[in-house]
């Protein structure tokens, strides 16, 4: 089996779903960590505006994340086509 094309907008789509997955997981970590330094400084200024951008973030980043990587899998998938068209695509061997 050899792979000759790949639609680009497919992998635009799996790409963004991918990333915005990985990017979710570090808005979460993000999250926490903000929530952490934000409780710590609580009697201080600025802890509640580090406990809002850690919420921020959990938002953002994923959608910032989906978009970077459907961008990027568009990217990817094109260069593949234009490469496959000189050296034959990926040969791939099943049983």
């Amino acid at each position: 089996m050899v792979i000759k094309r790949i639609d680009p907008l497919s992998a635009a789509k799996i790409g963004g779903i991918i990333a915005a997955a990985i990017g979710l997981l570090a808005g979460v970590v993000f999250f926490l960590v903000s929530s952490l330094f934000g409780a710590a400084l609580g009697q201080q200024e600025g802890g509640g505006l580090a406990m809002f951008g850690g919420a921020m973030g959990m938002v953002l980043l994923p959608i910032l994340y989906g978009i970077f990587g459907f961008i990027g899998g568009l990217i990817q998938a094109y260069i593949y086509n234009l490469a496959a068209g000189f050296v034959g695509g990926i040969r791939i061997e099943t049983e």
